[in-house]
């Protein structure tokens, strides 16, 4: 399980990283927790963990995904994973980030170290980051990497859908 991290100065722990906007980096205290999930292309793994939050939580928050240089498509092997357990990224598709977005969501959440966002001036939430343990690193590829991922985010995204106070759905 991974400890989230709550200061408000840039912080780094084992496999997780949080930055706020400095003053204005407390959490929001909207009826609705709102979730923006970051990677490069925004075509597999923030997809994938919008797709887990939708699922867990349905409509007790908002729940978004970017990248920081989108792609052209979804990764279908990321699709048909999230498919697996009862989630669904249809209708989604890469999108770059929106910077309104970035500055009023209660949570920023950067999948994997390539992508980078930083703070903007009046934001709103905290920006942290997930690094995943790479299963294509241990020789894992195709739709077991992509399970393997999922059943990371999954993990990831149910401690975090308790810390902003949400309960599952499901």
């Amino acid at each position: 399980m991974v400890e989230l991290i709550a200061s408000l100065e840039p912080t780094v722990a084992t496999d997780a990283t949080a930055h706020t906007a400095g003053d204005e980096g407390a959490e929001a205290t909207a009826a609705t927790p709102s979730v923006l999930f970051v990677c490069v292309k925004n075509g597999g793994k923030s997809q994938m963990a919008a797709a887990l939050m939708r699922h867990e939580v349905g409509d007790a928050a908002e729940v978004h995904s970017a990248g920081t240089a989108p792609g052209g498509s979804l990764n279908a092997q990321s699709a048909a994973s999230v498919t697996e357990v009862g989630a669904s990224m249809e209708g989604e598709h890469p999108k770059p980030i929106d910077p309104e977005l970035l500055r009023r969501v209660d949570r920023v959440v950067v999948v994997g170290e390539e992508a980078q966002v930083d703070p903007v001036p009046g934001m709103a939430g905290r920006i942290e980051t997930w690094i995943l343990e790479e299963p294509s690193e241990r020789g894992v590829e195709g739709e077991e990497r992509m399970r393997q991922l999922r059943d990371q985010l999954t993990e990831r995204v149910r401690a975090l859908s308790a810390e902003l106070g949400v309960a599952p759905v499901r």
